[in-house]
């Protein structure tokens, strides 16, 4: 046997599908907590507890500066701009490091999902509810999970001025980009259009997904009848023929 062949019983893949599936839904959390805010000043109860740099109209001109220029990161020529950012350098490292790095978590759970799909096909692993459920039902939630946590997270208004804030403070006190910004940065402009963007991922894994799907066809519908529907099939009966 080749050895650059995968083996799907060497792959854990049951379990990878039970991290991954349970660690997406705390992402989804901590995604939906920071679009709930709809900015992350509103965090803060009290007007007064606020840092500086959320309240003060200075810094209006240099927010809306990283914005306009994201992700590219432009701090020689543009000192007069961004000088207000270098006094509030610390607060904004300080105040928005949990922000960044959640969308840090995204990214990296968004690279451990990719690895996991492409595993499964190079696998061929075939899916279907009615012979292997708990697989294929873990392969659709991973799916769904990671396609609505893509979604939120595209429609959070504030994520390019929180990761763009950040990272110049971050280039201001170090000298350089924080590591992860690179990816970061082209990840946010990637799912500007989420369902375009996924539409194209989803074609290499479009076999195992349709096997996934159509295999829902014959058990879906019966157990969305309603109770009537049931009784007049006889599927409550103790006594009538098991259904096919």
């Amino acid at each position: 046997m080749s050895r650059g062949v995968l083996q799907p019983s060497q792959q854990k893949l049951a379990e990878k599908f039970t991290i991954l599936n349970d660690r997406g839904i705390g992402m989804l959390t901590r995604i939906y907590n920071i679009k709930k805010q709809g900015q992350v000043w509103k965090a803060c109860g009290d007007p007064k507890a606020k840092p500086s740099y959320l309240i003060d109209k200075n810094l209006e001109s240099a927010v809306k500066f990283i914005v306009r220029k994201f992700p590219a990161v432009e701090t020689r020529n543009n000192n007069q701009q961004l000088a207000q950012l270098q006094k509030e350098k610390s607060e904004i490292l300080k105040n928005l490091a949990l922000y960044y790095f959640t969308f840090v978590d995204v990214m990296e759970f968004k690279d451990h999902v990719c690895e996991l799909l492409n595993t499964v096909d190079a696998c061929q692993v075939f899916f279907d509810i009615t012979v292997n459920f708990d697989l294929t039902r873990n392969y659709l939630d991973l799916v769904v999970t990671y396609t609505t946590l893509m979604m939120l997270l595209s429609r959070i208004e504030e994520r390019k001025a929180i990761i763009g804030l950040y990272n110049y403070a971050h280039e201001m006190t170090h000298g350089s980009s924080d590591r992860e910004y690179p990816r970061l940065g082209q990840m946010i402009v990637d799912y500007e259009n989420p369902l375009k963007k996924m539409m194209e991922e989803f074609v290499p894994h479009g076999k195992s997904l349709s096997d996934a799907l159509i295999s829902l066809q014959m058990v879906y519908p019966r157990r969305n009848l309603s109770a009537d529907q049931w009784r007049n099939a006889q599927l409550l009966s103790l006594i009538s023929a098991a259904p096919c």
